[in-house]
């Protein structure tokens, strides 16, 4: 009898572990299938225009009379004014830098002899949102060297950087968009794999960037007036049975 109670118990024991272990595997499924998603990126571009200007014209004179070294200087810095204000740009706009000058003989570490002494380097900043007009006078800056002032590139290019500065104006209406086009793709997919869209699991807002709009090799952003602004959103949206 006793053999018989074992046994039925054993059967009801085993029964109650299958019947528990496939419901356990059920929800899982159940889960896993509730819990399907798919990322997708949504990209948004538009063409801009520079709206901001920077130019540093920078040149060095030397000799070895600190004065005749310093007039020098200044009629550099009169010719390039003059140049600037040719082109239409106003005093606001245009930045006399303080010279830097250098002695060689009296620095710490000097050794040998120079042929000159004195070296003194200026800079005339123009900032302007006018950037029509600074492409007009670079292309001009042949004239400077015929009146004898050369420009220096030691710290960099001489010529000007174009700079937009709006992208707070188009940033919302570029991520309508660029979420707009990650959607378009996610209901895409999910009618090719028979499911539906679902809502929105997590979502990434992509880093803006601005590019050159003519990719050229060696191609400069910041030499551009047109530019190209893009900015890409990652979506992940859960499917739906």
């Amino acid at each position: 009898m006793k053999s018989i109670f074992a046994l039925a118990a054993a059967l009801v024991l085993g029964l109650g572990i299958a019947l528990g272990g496939y419901l356990a595997g059920d929800g899982l499924v159940k889960s896993r299938l509730g819990d399907r998603s798919i990322s997708v990126k949504g990209l948004s571009e538009r063409e801009v225009k520079a709206d901001l200007a920077l130019w540093a014209l920078r040149f060095v004179v030397t000799g070895n009379d600190l004065a005749t070294t310093q007039a020098d200087v200044k009629r550099n810095a009169d010719i390039v004014n003059g140049f600037l204000k040719s082109h239409g740009f106003a005093d606001e706009e245009i930045e006399l830098q303080a010279p830097q000058v250098t002695d060689r003989l009296a620095q710490m570490y000097s050794s040998g002899e120079f042929n000159t002494r004195f070296i003194i380097a200026q800079q005339i900043v123009l900032r302007t949102t006018d950037v029509d007009k600074v492409a007009v006078a670079n292309r001009g800056t042949s004239t400077l060297v015929e009146q004898g002032v050369v420009l220096s590139n030691e710290y960099g290019p001489v010529r000007p950087s174009y700079l937009f500065t709006g992208i707070a104006d188009i940033k919302p209406e570029m991520l309508e968009e660029a979420t707009l086009r990650a959607r378009e793709a996610a209901e895409t997919f999910a009618a090719d794999s028979g499911s539906r869209l679902g809502g929105i699991r997590r979502a990434w807002q992509g880093q803006f960037s601005i590019l050159p709009r003519d990719d050229t090799p060696g191609a400069q952003e910041s030499e551009q007036i047109m530019k190209t602004v893009r900015v890409v959103s990652t979506v992940d949206y859960l499917l739906v049975d």
